[in-house]
């Protein structure tokens, strides 16, 4: 540590690093001249060899953990199981090797999701008023939090990212852009859907809760969500929950109004529930991705003096599509 309480700038270990956000963070470590060690299904090391992450780990001054399996699936049990897994199997490695290293990280900065949230029509989440939700997908982001608490690690700042929806080129934004240019580009309006019974009981039914495209859609720029990333280790006293997400969110039917004006789409037709249904169905998704009122701010973000460089959506939307 410095005098200022700064993590010394070394060594990086980064699970899940060839996923959307991964990549792009990796390579930014290692354009600032930082080593940067790798844990995944496509790397030398994996979750499944405990003693190689221990030695991984150990010495390192961050650690990184953004492993888990795509959740733009159908909630089928076998799919539930292993988004699941994936994510908490991960973090208890990571966090039993930090709690034995003789040199654990001053910092492990864990992915988590701002849809731990409840569906928010009325006010925005943020870490110190929001409200928890329930349901699946929840029930995976309390688990995963959990897990990275889980481990005594004394010598380390713990850090959970409850990241909003992050756009960039590729990622959730491809298929909303595809849908635009195919005159598709409406808001997604909720509706009735019949929910049966076992998928109310495994939480994966969406019940409806908003009308006209009106659900809060809260996002961030992927180059913002790097950039926390690194603010991070220069801000020693930021641990526990961390909302990433552009200080402004707006409903989904601005969203698409945005996309269109950008990709230059005069028309946009409305996706009503029934027709999100089948095309989710059709496409093995699920219409919670786009129907869950995600109204979240980055609170302790901004209190500690972070600043979004893509802070509009509009201009953030430029931004990529015009890349």
């Amino acid at each position: 540590m410095t005098e200022r309480g700064e993590t010394t700038l070394g060594r990086v270990v980064v699970a899940g690093a060839s996923g959307f956000v991964g990549q792009r963070l990796v390579a930014s470590y290692r354009e600032a001249g930082r080593h940067v060690d790798l844990i995944g299904r496509r790397e030398s090391t994996t979750c499944s060899d405990p003693a190689a992450i221990a030695a991984l780990v150990d010495g390192a001054s961050t650690v990184v953990n953004l492993a888990g399996r795509s959740v733009n699936c159908r909630y089928s049990p076998a799919n539930r199981a292993e988004i699941l897994r994936s994510r908490v199997e991960t973090t208890t490695a990571l966090g039993a090797a930090i709690a034995a290293a003789s040199s654990p990280p001053a910092l492990w900065i864990n992915a988590s999701t701002a849809t731990i949230y409840r569906h928010a029509m009325d006010r925005p989440q943020t870490e110190s008023t929001g409200e928890l939700g329930t349901g699946f997908s929840v029930s995976v982001a309390r688990a995963w939090e959990d897990a990275l608490h889980a481990a005594p690690t004394p010598a380390t700042r713990r850090v959970a990212l409850r990241m909003a929806i992050v756009l960039g080129n590729g990622s959730a934004l491809a298929p909303l852009a595809m849908m635009a240019r195919l005159g598709l580009g409406g808001p997604q309006c909720d509706g009735s859907w019949p929910v049966g019974p076992a998928r109310r009981a495994a939480g994966t039914g969406h019940e409806p809760g908003s009308r006209g495209g009106e659900q809060r859609f809260s996002w961030v720029h992927l180059d913002d969500v790097v950039r926390v990333h690194h603010w991070l280790e220069h801000e020693p006293t930021i641990s526990g929950p961390v909302n990433v997400s552009s200080p402004n969110p707006e409903t989904n039917r601005e969203l698409m109004a945005h996309l269109r004006k950008v990709l230059r789409v005069p028309f946009g037709m409305p996706l009503q529930r029934w027709m999100l249904e089948l095309g989710t169905w059709v496409i093995r998704s699920e219409t919670e991705l786009v129907l869950k009122s995600r109204w979240v701010l980055p609170e302790r973000l901004e209190h500690a003096g972070f600043r979004f460089e893509h802070p509009r959506l509009d201009a953030a939307l430029a931004n990529i599509l015009n890349r």
